[in-house]
């Protein structure tokens, strides 16, 4: 990769309030600088201007003292001293000069044409306090038949002075008025861009089960009300298509309920009765288990339908330890599994107690299928939370995969369909526990029990929730 290639993949990764602000600054920062180019420019040509008008005055105020008196002498003493003036006669010789002139020898290198008017800049005189710069204006005249060339200089070092003083104080001020202009940009860039911030923690805040809501409009008909009304419109689409999956397969899962119900009922009363010689009790378990399989996939998947289309709960209080106790004897008589409920203690929470216990069953049915030997569950209170924890000794979760086995039919590298699962009981755990305002997560498992161990945290009843039922909008606020 080249250099210009890495700094175009960092500056493409700026905020978009960054690189505008910072563009914004550089075209300032530019437009400034040819301004002060510009000023300093003009602020030189016109002091030049001004020092050839004071020559050119000078020097005609010089030729008619000449006409009126003798060319030769001294001429007479000027309220500028630092105005030079040389009279020079057709030979070379200094007929007259200013005081501060050099009296003996000519101190201009150029001779104008007959009757022309030259205006010249020259560099530092043979003077001993000499300027600089000059401004020289030269006119040859004719006196007494003889002609003379006048010269006089007139110092043009403020011209110089003045454009660096004006430089540095550029150099100075342009800075702080440049760090001025970029903090209000960035400001005002910020302004501009927050209704576009705003939409997007808006859009943030809608997950699948809340495709309904909508962003809000802004008052301005501008480009950022077009992104929202098309931001709407793209909800609106995505809100018909997840309507129509979730009723297919609603409508499927309840359409195959009644038929694998027949199935499985067949299958168990084939299993319970004398079969026929050419079908052995053992082979029904098989298609029995396969049934049994397919049942609970189904509901399921009901079951998970039911959750997207955000039901309304009836709330009242529950004590989530009697909930965990059913459900360990339910599973100590299915499976040759240790269940230890040795610490489970009292707790109330505030649900529905048919949702509470789909949790504790998909829990104790995902460790108990995972489990060599034994399974601990705990139930304690916690300030204003109720902390369930259920833990096996089974292979454990890794790392990586302990967010993902909460999303739907997902399976880890060792599971395979016929261990029991479906992939879907985590993913109703999260969806019921956030639908009761709590969380689900897999922590770091115990020294004892090395498997995975999964924590459930459901806020506790509080004296004004007691034995008061309410409704609760799955995912939503009381109300």
């Amino acid at each position: 990769m080249t250099e210009a290639s890495r700094v175009h993949r960092w500056w493409g990764r700026r905020s978009l309030r960054t690189r505008l602000t910072a563009a914004a600054t550089v075209v300032i920062a530019a437009a400034l600088c040819v301004a002060a180019a510009f000023l300093a420019q003009r602020l030189h040509a016109g002091l030049i201007r001004v020092a050839n008008s004071n020559a050119t005055q000078r020097l005609d105020q010089t030729v008619g003292v000449l006409r009126a008196a003798d060319a030769t002498g001294p001429l007479p003493p000027s309220r500028d001293s630092d105005v030079i003036v040389q009279v020079i006669g057709a030979d070379g010789e200094v007929l007259s000069s200013s005081p501060t002139a050099d009296p003996a020898r000519p101190m201009f290198g150029f001779v104008p044409s007959p009757g022309a008017r030259v205006l010249r800049a020259t560099s530092r005189l043979p003077l001993h306090d000499s300027a600089d710069s000059y401004r020289v204006a030269a006119q040859e005249i004719t006196i007494g038949g003889s002609p003379i060339v006048v010269y006089v200089a007139v110092p043009a070092d403020d011209a110089a002075d003045t454009v660096a003083a004006l430089g540095g104080a550029l150099a100075v001020g342009l800075p702080i008025v440049l760090a001025v202009l970029a903090t209000i940009t960035w400001r005002l860039v910020g302004r501009a861009l927050r209704p576009v911030d705003e939409l997007r923690r808006q859009a943030a805040e809608i997950t699948a089960t809340d495709l309904h809501r909508r962003l809000d409009l802004p008052l301005s008909r501008d480009e950022v009300y077009n992104l929202a009304a098309t931001f709407n419109d793209l909800l609106g689409r995505l809100e018909a298509a997840t309507r129509r999956q979730r009723e297919f397969v609603a409508n499927a899962a309840h359409e195959l309920r009644s038929p694998i119900a027949s199935l499985q009922a067949q299958l168990e009363v084939a299993a319970a009765t004398q079969p026929p010689a050419t079908i052995p009790a053992h082979d029904l378990r098989g298609p029995l288990a396969d049934a049994g399989r397919l049942s609970d996939l189904v509901n399921d998947l009901l079951h998970l339908a039911r959750l997207d289309d955000r039901p309304r709960l009836s709330l009242r209080p529950v004590d989530l330890d009697d909930v965990v106790l059913d459900e360990a004897r339910r599973v100590r008589l299915a499976r040759p599994i240790a269940v230890a409920t040795g610490g489970v203690s009292a707790g109330q929470v505030l649900g529905e107690p048919a949702a509470l216990a789909r949790v504790v069953h998909n829990l104790l049915d995902n460790a108990t299928r995972h489990a060599r030997s034994r399974v601990e569950v705990t139930l304690r209170t916690t300030g204003a939370v109720v902390v369930l924890t259920v833990a096996d000794d089974g292979p454990g979760i890794p790392t990586a995969d302990r967010e993902r086995i909460f999303d739907r039919f997902t399976r880890l590298g060792g599971e395979v369909p016929s261990d029991g699962g479906s992939g879907l009981g985590l993913a109703i755990v999260r969806e019921v526990l956030t639908a009761h305002d709590g969380t689900v997560r897999v922590t770091t498992a115990a020294p004892e029990l090395p498997g995975a161990r999964f924590e459930v945290r459901i806020p506790a009843v509080t004296a004004g929730d007691d034995g008061a039922d309410g409704a609760h909008e799955a995912g939503g606020d009381p109300n």
